[in-house]
């Protein structure tokens, strides 16, 4: 029996840096919030003067006593005060400004990486942690064992677990919600593949068994797969209407009314939900009896959060600097010029697993009979072609200079990433040469449309369409509403090249699946992924995967524009805030916003551990969990 808390594995420490270094630029901040005060009063009473000297000494300590309760007080309620937040002048409410909204609360239904960045780690919880490197640590279990077959996999459940609501957390919970999760097809129950039995031999553990092994299982059940809910309050099986705010006296008054998964939320968390407003904001606060405390050593520190939600990121920038919100993510990296000389705040750029993927359409090829072109992507040399023609760099620079390159399908945060940017380095004469080898020139140009959703920017369009028409390419950009590319690209398959932003991690499957909208078929990826996804060991998958993510980026099948990286804004006094991945992991219970100090910068812990953005375009996941953005 193999023991540990293996999860993915990530870049180096030292590479990741390299990846950072130039762009973490740090500046200041400020912000105003409020606090609010409760003072405690004492009156004494002297009955017999003899007794004044201990009388004296009994007021001393009553009032030294009534300070420090005023002390505390300024935190909070007096059990979720901040921590670390320097002391004097530290805050008990803080406002969060994001950018792409929720559509709708219910985890099990709806897909979206909004949603995972607003609940997963605050009010619903998984068997493990996701961790800031991408790997995994403990959660709801503290501890598992995997058999050397990869085939069995033991949990043991933390004691004394507790849902907002007052209601136990054992085995059973977990083993319902997985079980009901792989029967109704649900959110996370891809990935759980190879799924045979998931039992509780008894209250504090769980058994689940595979048909045969599946390495990416540990990583899902950080995430979706391995959310646990509270089957009574879910299904009001009680007839009494679930309290979503929480039976321990946190949160909104709500007693007596239905727990509503697509407006309410009940886990196991440090935060219930307390308030929500579709598309405009969700308010969490601090459980006053949070299981972890102990057992995971997590405690809110901030008792009420405000996430508010800025589609337009002008408004988000503007909410920042008039100090509505204490932190900004993202701020797009060509408007973090308007804080670089204010002394209130400071910003870094984190990493994420974000590809902006220029997907060729692989199955038909691509063209149009009329003009003789239909299927002329099916050429490997166009496909070359264009990757030589493209400057990622220059893309990347007229951003701000935050992203990074990436040569292939896998980022840096993922099993199996590999450096391919050198494959196809931008060469315009050899691009010429391949092109005029096909048979198009600047004189005579090969006709292709280029579709994306116009949730991203237009100037990305207009600079593939100048760098291709340079080598022979007349590109025809067409900017759509998401719902048409939705219609068009994704379930129609008509489209010659897209752009769209895939942000979900461990999402290689794509490239070995020839019914994504992709359409790209190639048997010996298909195997390595197939093997890999089989392998026992790590470092077995990863080399695997590595393999296979070359082949495709050899084979030309996209071209990847960049790894886009979240640049975060806070206001200088605010801790503990996530930075890597923090559009889909956003744990906030580290947060703190106290006295403004020296060194305090973003950097966040879970689990024990350093912890896709699209309400439009994050439907797209919704419609097949393709990782959309």
């Amino acid at each position: 029996m193999k023991k540990g808390y293996s999860g993915g594995s990530a870049l180096p420490a030292d590479k990741r840096a390299q990846l950072t270094r130039g762009t973490d630029d740090a500046l200041n901040a400020q912000a105003r919030a409020r606090t609010g005060v409760r003072a405690a009063q004492t009156g004494r009473r002297i009955v017999q003067n003899v007794w004044w000297p201990m009388v004296s000494i009994v007021v001393a300590l009553a009032l030294l006593i009534s300070a420090v309760v005023v002390a505390y007080a300024r935190t909070g309620d007096g059990s979720h005060g901040v921590s670390g937040a320097s002391g004097a002048g530290a805050h008990s409410h803080i406002s969060i400004g994001l950018q792409l909204a929720p559509t709708n609360l219910d985890i099990r239904q709806t897909s979206g990486t909004a949603l995972d960045q607003l609940l997963i780690g605050n009010v619903y919880e998984a068997l493990l942690t996701r961790n800031e490197d991408n790997t995994v640590s403990p959660g709801l279990a503290q501890s598992w064992e995997v058999s050397a077959d990869r085939l069995t996999y033991t949990f043991h459940l933390n004691a004394g677990m507790t849902f907002s609501n007052g209601d136990t957390l054992d085995a059973s919970d977990v083993v319902w919600s997985i079980r009901s999760m792989m029967e109704g097809h649900l959110q996370g129950s891809n990935g759980v593949a190879n799924f045979a039995s998931v039992s509780a031999p008894d209250a504090r553990t769980v058994v689940l068994k595979l048909s045969k092994p599946y390495s990416e299982l540990l990583w899902n059940l950080s995430g979706r797969s391995g959310l646990v809910f509270d089957e009574q309050a879910l299904s009001g099986a009680d007839g009494s209407g679930a309290d979503a705010s929480g039976a321990d006296g946190s949160g909104a008054d709500r007693s007596g009314s239905a727990y509503d998964a697509k407006t309410q939320a009940l886990g196991s968390g440090p935060y219930v939900l307390s308030a929500y407003e579709p598309g405009v904001s969700a308010t969490l606060t601090a459980r006053t009896k949070y299981w972890g405390e102990q057992a995971l050593n997590r405690r809110a520190h901030i008792q009420t959060i405000t996430v508010r939600y800025f589609a337009d990121p002008q408004a988000g920038l503007n909410a920042f600097t008039s100090g509505d919100v204490q932190v900004l993510a993202p701020i797009s990296g060509t408007l973090t010029g308007a804080i670089q000389n204010d002394a209130r705040f400071t910003y870094k750029t984190g990493d994420g697993t974000d590809k902006y993927v220029l997907a060729f359409n692989n199955a038909t090829g691509g063209g149009s009979a009329a003009d003789g072109t239909a299927g002329v992507l099916k050429d490997k040399r166009v496909r070359q072609a264009i990757r030589y023609a493209i400057d990622e760099n220059a893309i990347i620079a007229s951003r701000g200079g935050t992203d990074a390159p990436l040569g292939g399908p896998i980022p840096s945060l993922d099993p199996g990433y590999e450096d391919l940017t050198g494959l196809y380095p931008t060469d315009v004469e050899k691009a010429r040469t391949l092109l005029a080898e096909a048979g198009y020139s600047t004189s005579h140009p090969l006709r292709l449309r280029l579709m994306y959703a116009n949730t991203y920017p237009a100037e990305i369009g207009q600079q593939l369409r100048s760098q291709l028409a340079r080598v022979g390419i007349d590109l025809n950009v067409q900017r759509v509403e998401f719902a048409t590319w939705l219609s068009t690209v994704y379930k129609q398959r008509d489209f010659d090249i897209s752009m769209v932003d895939h942000n979900e991690s461990h999402d290689f499957a794509q490239w070995a699946n020839p019914e994504y909208y992709y359409g790209y078929d190639n048997a010996d990826v298909q195997k390595l992924y197939a093997q890999a996804m089989e392998a026992v060991t790590d470092s077995e998958r990863d080399s695997l995967l590595a393999r296979a993510a070359r082949l495709v980026s050899e084979d030309a099948a996209a071209d990847w524009i960049m790894n886009y990286r979240v640049v975060t804004a806070w206001d200088k006094r605010v801790r503990g805030f996530p930075l890597t991945m923090n559009q889909v992991n956003m744990p906030l219970w580290n947060v703190t916003f106290g006295t403004e100090s020296a060194g305090a910068a973003g950097s966040s812990v879970q689990g024990g551990a350093q912890t896709a953005r699209a309400a439009g375009a994050d439907t797209a996941t919704a419609a097949a969990q393709g990782g959309v953005r």
